[in-house]
């Protein structure tokens, strides 16, 4: 079923389109959509959906009659599920069943091309294996190939035409129907088909008998170098269900529920609003609610940004797919299905990718204008010739020559053969790209936003500093005071015990040890009455700190660290300092995205002092700070408003709408499948370093397709005057062929030496 919520006297419906094969294509049916009273459409090519607005007065059928008469499919997609353990679901960033059957059609054409492409190409180009009867066994070959293969682009030629545009496939077909048919004409009306004809291998430029040649080989050629680029192009599309599936697989799938006094485990899908439910210390909190009984740390860094985890008792409201850090806890349903934020945030992330504008593909462009030349050359080549007094045959020879020539089979490789390379040299270095999309969308980008925690710091807490008293062995401060917080769940508790753990080594077992809820722990360590905590815990045990510790202790809480106290037989030896620590090459990072010229910008959902202390420690000026997931979507729109190209850079949850929102996402490998399937490129080692490589790598590619295209074309536009002089013979156009398509995979082999900055 569609995603469809009522608003004021309007209903709201999602379509996937089907039949698609260029962004010229989705803005058709947009336009189409539009033309209808009372709807309002946006069309979106990448993700293959179409977001439309309508009054009462229209039903979802006049929508889906509305795109068929205009050639093309509808329905309404089926809402993205996660998979409850089948074992045959496919993860994030894999291709599934649904996807592999729908790839399924062109793969075989593919197939068929490549194997039937292959003899005919050879047989044309080597003299030595035009045998007897050679051009027969060429066209037996190539018919299913220019038919059955290449049926896609003669079909969406045929919409193109219906609505007076010319794209990429409107060329193809013209070409190989136009090689095809004149071999046709030859071997059946003209001279091609006498035994023993022969291609020979020369590539003099003089005026020949039309009727003796055969282009059967370029028809063939060009449809299996096309189709192998689409084929690439399909599966490396990205999928917009992949990144919602992914926030789904984050709930809990099952929940432990309190009915008639007993506890009941069932997935999650079955809860109601006003159940009570049970959370265990490192289980996930199954949907939004409110504590009913018990306290416990929540970490919800996932989702907002927060690094510190969150204290909550009863009367405090907790977030569903947060993690409970701590102690036991009941919660009420409050939000179930799709209220619950999780899911709020799911359709932020669709929302946002529906509302991403597809760049038509260069190609595409292009060929909106070339065809209509190559048509004006072509008519006007047959004019000329006969207003000459050529004859109908010298005409017509010269005339399809043009149309053949045309057809450029290397402006299939130009893209794919670029993002092969790419990509490869990507993901040697640990950048993954997902599409061309990705490229062609990009343009210049000119600011950055950077998520903080996970992103441009570790994303754990770690111990950072240690204040001692006078007279106090940091040391020994740190042996007991680990020693105590070893025995704790808490996750400040557990970054002091690991930072003490990796300083002094094997650590004492504590004694009668308590957790002080709110408030941190006590306990006897070695014979000592040790308490580690907040100020306000050794308050109640009448112990103040000395003046340097509370200096210490206010510079730490300033910086946004969380200032500890400990203390041990009635005085205060020390303040530990426990902050989300910033990766050691964020502030390099930083530096050569400047050098970029592009302007990074810190964008969190953590508290503004944590912000500002981080942002000016890696060399960032601007920071905003304290906002929600949505307030994230909307800063990236703001500054696509006035005009920036908009990267964004992140890991969690809460950053996965503004990936998909931002002209180039880059998600950190290390964060979640959410975030890595919103993002158009994957940042592997979660090294924020790895963002300048990509976005130079990004470049390096798109400019690589952009000179392929130019190499491509020029090599053809180059023949055209040949072709149109009636000096076109079987081997030029062949020549040409194969000298743009090596071109063309040279061209883009060059990006095998792309290296990352030192």
């Amino acid at each position: 079923m569609s995603t469809i919520t009522a608003t004021t006297g309007t209903t709201e419906v999602e379509l996937a389109i089907g039949g698609m094969t260029c962004a010229s294509c989705a803005a058709r049916i947009e336009k189409k959509l539009n033309r209808m009273e009372g709807v309002s459409a946006t069309v979106n090519y990448a993700t293959e959906k179409a977001k439309v607005t309508f009054d009462v007065e229209v039903s979802v059928a006049d929508l889906i009659g509305a795109v068929e008469a205009t050639g093309y499919t509808a329905r309404e997609p089926e809402p993205p599920r996660a998979p409850a353990g089948d074992p045959g679901a496919s993860g994030p960033g894999e291709v599934s069943a649904d996807e592999a059957a729908a790839l399924r059609p062109l793969r075989q054409r593919l197939i068929t091309a490549l194997v039937l492409s292959v003899p005919v190409i050879a047989m044309a180009m080597a003299p030595a294996l035009q045998f007897e009867h050679w051009q027969w066994l060429s066209l037996t070959l190539a018919a299913p190939v220019v038919t059955y293969a290449a049926w896609p682009f003669h079909k969406a030629a045929f919409t193109n035409a219906r609505h007076g545009a010319a794209t990429m496939d409107t060329l193809i077909s013209l070409g190989t129907s136009a090689a095809f048919l004149w071999s046709l004409w030859a071997l059946f009306l003209g001279t091609a088909g006498t035994p023993g004809m022969t291609h020979p291998f020369e590539l003099t430029i003089t005026r020949t008998d039309g009727s003796a040649n055969i282009y059967l080989e370029a028809a063939a050629g060009v449809t299996a170098f096309i189709l192998a680029g689409r084929y690439f192009e399909a599966r490396s599309k990205r999928k917009a269900g992949a990144a919602l599936k992914a926030l789904l697989e984050l709930g809990a799938k099952d929940v432990t529920v309190l009915r008639g006094g007993r506890e009941e485990r069932i997935p999650t899908g079955g809860l109601q609003v006003g159940d009570h439910f049970v959370v265990r210390p490192g289980e996930k909190i199954a949907t939004d609610g409110l504590v009913v009984e018990g306290s416990s740390a929540v970490d919800a860094s996932m989702l907002t940004g927060e690094s510190v985890p969150v204290e909550v008792s009863v009367g405090d409201s907790v977030t569903g797919a947060t993690l409970n850090a701590g102690g036991r806890l009941v919660v009420e349903a409050t939000r179930v299905g799709a209220d619950t934020h999780l899911a709020r945030m799911a359709k932020l992330v669709e929302d946002a990718q529906n509302g991403k504008a597809a760049a038509q593909r260069l190609a595409d462009r292009i060929s909106g204008v070339f065809v209509p030349i190559v048509i004006a050359l072509a008519l006007g080549t047959l004019g000329f010739w006969l207003g000459n007094g050529a004859g109908w045959t010298a005409a017509f020879t010269a005339a399809v020559a043009v149309l053949i020539i045309a057809c450029p089979c290397a402006l299939g490789l130009a893209t794919p053969t670029a993002l092969l390379v790419g990509t490869g040299r990507g993901a040697q270095l640990g950048i993954l790209i997902k599409g061309p999309e990705v490229l062609e969308s990009t343009r210049k980008v000119d600011m950055i936003l950077l998520d903080k925690t996970g992103t441009v710091t570790t994303g754990r807490m770690t111990l950072l500093a240690v204040h001692t008293a006078e007279g106090t062995d940091g040391t020994e401060v740190l042996r007991l005071a680990g020693a105590l917080e070893h025995a704790s769940e808490h996750p400040i508790a557990q970054a002091v015990a690991q930072g003490a753990a990796t300083e002094v080594g094997d650590l004492p077992g504590p004694e009668d040890f308590a957790n002080i809820t709110g408030l941190g722990v006590q306990g006897i360590v070695e014979g000592h009455a040790v308490l580690v905590g907040r100020e306000r815990l050794l308050a109640e045990w009448a112990i103040e700190l000395p003046d340097a510790l509370k200096e210490a202790k206010a510079a730490a809480e300033a910086a946004g660290r969380t200032a500890i106290a400990v203390a041990w037989d009635g005085e205060a030896r020390a303040v530990l300092e426990v902050a989300d620590a910033v990766k050691a090459t964020s502030a390099e990072a930083v530096t050569r995205l400047k050098a970029l010229g592009l302007t990074p910008i810190l964008l969190t959902g953590d508290n503004r002092a944590v912000a500002e202390a981080v942002a000016a420690e890696v060399g960032i000026d601007q920071v905003i700070a304290e906002v929600m997931p949505e307030d994230k979507v909307e800063t990236v729109k703001r500054l696509q408003a006035e005009g920036r190209s908009v990267a964004m850079v992140g890991d969690g949850v809460n950053d996965a709408a503004a990936l998909a929102q931002a002209d180039l996402g880059l998600a950190m490998g290390t964060g979640t499948d959410a975030a890595i399937e919103a993002g158009d490129l994957t940042l592997v080692r979660g090294d924020l370093r790895a963002a300048v490589d990509a976005i130079r790598l990004s470049r390096n590619t798109l400019g690589t397709i952009k000179s392929n295209l130019f190499w491509a074309f020029g090599y053809n536009v180059a023949a055209l005057p040949l072709a149109a002089a009636g000096l076109l013979n079987p081997m030029i156009a062949g020549a040409a062929m194969a000298f743009s398509s090596v071109f063309v995979v040279g061209n883009s082999l060059r990006l095998r030496s792309f290296r990352p900055l030192a």
